[in-house]
């Protein structure tokens, strides 16, 4: 029997992945063909296999198409592929003329007869997706709609920043994304410890608590369903002031203007709430966010040297006057 080993350098870009990794990815994959019914030797009670149900899906999807392309896009055999194909030929769902652009190349397309056939597939899927979703929750839908797109750009190696990120208001379960955020970025970044995760968490459970539609607010951004970041505002504690709270950006979507977006969505909704001061305490280490505020027309009031979340520290006061012309915009919808 031949023997098999990786590369050299293959072998060597392994070693930094750890065997549970690997178990845990295995599993799922296990988990997941026996749920969907990959296995099956009939895909979802039809003569195809998974992989035919597969080829006739691309077929009908790009309408017309060659044999390479086919090949190349779904990693095929040709061999395997030319058998398949011309199996469909036999069966009627598929006819093929000449390529006008190569003499030699042939087209590939969908006969009526095939185009029901890919139909029928898709509904079944459809159906098969359907009957898996129903037992969850609405919540966990989403959760999980955004948990593959995240398995799906990980894995192909494409880049999530061509989706653009949306900013939307926070919803049920929200607090707890704020929270592991916050306190992992800011662990890893800057080593304070526990303290400032409690610190974060009783900011969020008094602004769930005390939440007062119209004159605070949440706002979440993300893309693709995934978490990129937040901010928050809040009632101060003199008259017509707001505190701006946990702004944060995930490193997936910083220079590219995230901070600023969540800062300016902020600023506007104090300013439409009727508010006349803007507020925020910072550190002077976040360098990042202090240029948002700068630039946002917040000036540093005060400072004071304190030790917290297991560092010295340097606390800043940061105000800005919303009753400027040029202090804010009108607040998105």
């Amino acid at each position: 029997m031949p023997q098999h080993s990786l590369p050299a350098a293959s072998h060597q870009a392994f070693t930094d992945i750890g065997d549970d990794e690997v178990e845990a990815i295995r599993a799922f994959n296990r988990f997941y063909t026996n749920r969907i019914g990959v296995l099956d030797r009939a895909f979802m009670d039809t003569p195809y296999t998974l992989t035919e149900a597969r080829v006739i899906y691309e077929l009908a999807a790009q309408g017309t198409t060659s044999a390479s392309r086919l090949t190349e896009e779904l990693s095929l055999d040709p061999a395997y592929l030319s058998r398949m194909l011309k199996s469909f030929s036999d069966a009627g769902l598929l006819e093929t003329t000449k390529d006008p652009a190569d003499g030699r190349g042939r087209l590939l397309r969908l006969t009526l007869r095939g185009c029901g056939v890919a139909t029928d597939l898709a509904q079944r899927s459809r159906q098969r997706i359907v009957a898996l979703l129903q037992p969850i929750a609405e919540e966990g839908r989403r959760d999980l709609a955004a948990a593959m797109a995240l398995v799906q750009t990980l894995l192909s190696g494409a880049s999530s920043t061509e989706a653009p990120i949306t900013i939307r208001p926070h919803r049920i379960g929200d607090m707890g994304m704020v929270i592991s955020s916050q306190a992992k970025a800011y662990t890893e970044t800057y080593g304070w410890n526990g303290e400032y995760e409690a610190l974060v968490a009783e900011i969020c459970a008094a602004f769930i608590r005390n939440f007062d539609p119209a004159c605070e607010r949440c706002w979440i951004a993300e893309r693709n369903g995934v978490f990129l970041g937040s901010i928050f505002l809040v009632k101060g504690s003199g008259e017509g002031t707001a505190k701006l709270r946990l702004l944060s950006v995930e490193a997936a979507a910083r220079g590219q203007g995230l901070g600023t977006r969540l800062v300016d969505e902020c600023i506007a909704f104090a300013k439409y709430a009727g508010y006349r001061r803007l507020e925020l305490w910072t550190n002077d280490i976040l360098v990042s966010a202090r240029k948002i505020y700068v630039a946002a027309g917040f000036t540093l009031e005060r400072q004071e040297p304190h030790h917290s979340f297991g560092k010295d520290l340097n606390g800043q006061i940061w105000a800005l006057d919303l009753t400027a012309p040029d202090s804010g915009t009108a607040p998105s919808a």
